[in-house]
């Protein structure tokens, strides 16, 4: 077996390794702490601190103009990338529940972004299915659903512009995916993962920030 090499990240640690990536702005530490005020036993399905200036990062790496976000919860990941974008790009977010988003709306009218967000509350893969069909999509943020993670691959892949990305969160689970009895989320995910890995459409990475990020490249 492999020894790994990744430091144990203990809460000093952590700070210190946000202390030396972008800070969040005012509107985004606002909407952290608002969403974990006001859903405390849901806040995990917030994107982790650091995965904020990661994705407004390569966002402007690969000079995004128009993102997909399956999965927006009260907005944090879409804020980010948003303010990434040119003030003509486009990201269009895919969410279910109107109670989280409003607070995701709020924030991007209060970050001056809110023009640059295509809020559709649907199934997600309803509103992929009526995306044209060739590939014009930069960038794509996946946190949903785990079940559904291999479907909204199967859509986006082909939506998809060479050298884009498609950024993948909860790749690890918690831990979960490796257990080869895993059920539910994680044994979904374990699905998922070994399909990515199969796809020779795509050149993938997985990395072990926060619970596991997947950032896939269109060949």
């Amino acid at each position: 077996m492999t020894k790994p090499k990744s430091t144990p990240i203990t809460p000093e640690l952590y700070d210190y390794v946000l202390a030396h990536n972008p800070p969040l702005d005012a509107v985004q530490r606002d909407l952290v702490e608002l969403t974990h005020r006001l859903f405390p036993d849901a806040a995990v399905m917030q994107s982790a601190h650091e995965q904020g200036p990661l994705l407004a990062f390569l966002a402007r790496l690969i000079d995004a103009r128009h993102i997909v976000e399956v999965g927006t919860f009260t907005g944090f990941s879409a804020l980010a990338m948003a303010q990434a974008l040119p003030k003509d790009g486009t990201l269009i977010a895919c969410d279910i529940s109107e109670e989280w988003t409003a607070h995701a709306r709020r924030a991007w009218e209060q970050a001056g972004v809110a023009d640059r967000i295509d809020l559709r509350i649907a199934p997600a893969l309803d509103t992929l299915r009526t995306m044209p069909a060739g590939p014009h999509i930069d960038l794509v943020y996946l946190d949903a659903d785990k079940p559904g993670y291999i479907a909204y691959w199967e859509e986006l892949v082909p939506r998809l512009r060479p050298g884009g990305l498609i950024v993948a969160d909860n790749v690890l689970y918690g831990g979960q995916v490796a257990d080869p009895a895993a059920t539910g989320s994680a044994r979904a995910i374990r699905e998922f993962n070994d399909h990515v890995r199969a796809d020779e459409r795509m050149e993938a990475v997985m990395l072990t920030v926060a619970d596991g990020v997947t950032v896939a490249r269109k060949r």
